[in-house]
């Protein structure tokens, strides 16, 4: 199975069609002050797999800062079944909604793992808000 594409969005979701929905890609966020949450955040993921990729796959995913820490880790599987006569591929989508750790501003990355093989990575930058400094003579409008 290979990561056809992975992003972090606002919000996702597959219609009564099959289709995958994705609304509002983004690849940075602005904070307040650290430690922080971003919460919510959608990790849309579409494995692509084959006739020959049929089977159980372990997915792992990891949230790793901008020092190479590993901040949030989950595990699971995902099962191809055998696709119907004359398919050479099968879409696999995978939606994870989670709130994202932030302990220092730079750049994050959500490690896609297939089978403990590294295979896809999402990055994340992050920073925090400039301190707000009044105009002299103190009137802002």
């Amino acid at each position: 199975m290979i990561v056809s594409f992975a992003m972090f969005a606002d919000a996702a979701n597959i219609s009564q069609e099959g289709k995958l929905n994705i609304l509002g890609v983004f690849d940075a966020v602005q904070v307040g002050a650290m430690p922080a949450v971003h919460p919510r955040a959608h990790l849309v993921v579409r494995f692509k797999g084959t006739p020959m990729d049929v089977g159980i796959h372990k997915v792992a995913l990891r949230w790793i800062n901008p020092a190479g820490v590993e901040l949030w880790s989950s595990d699971g599987q995902v099962e191809l079944t055998t696709p119907p006569p004359g398919v050479t591929e099968v879409d696999i989508p995978l939606i994870a909604t989670i709130d994202l750790p932030l302990d220092v501003q730079g750049s994050y990355a959500m490690m896609v793992f297939v089978n403990d093989e590294p295979r896809g990575e999402v990055p994340l930058h992050v920073r925090t808000a400039a301190p707000f400094v009044a105009p002299a003579g103190g009137l802002v409008s």
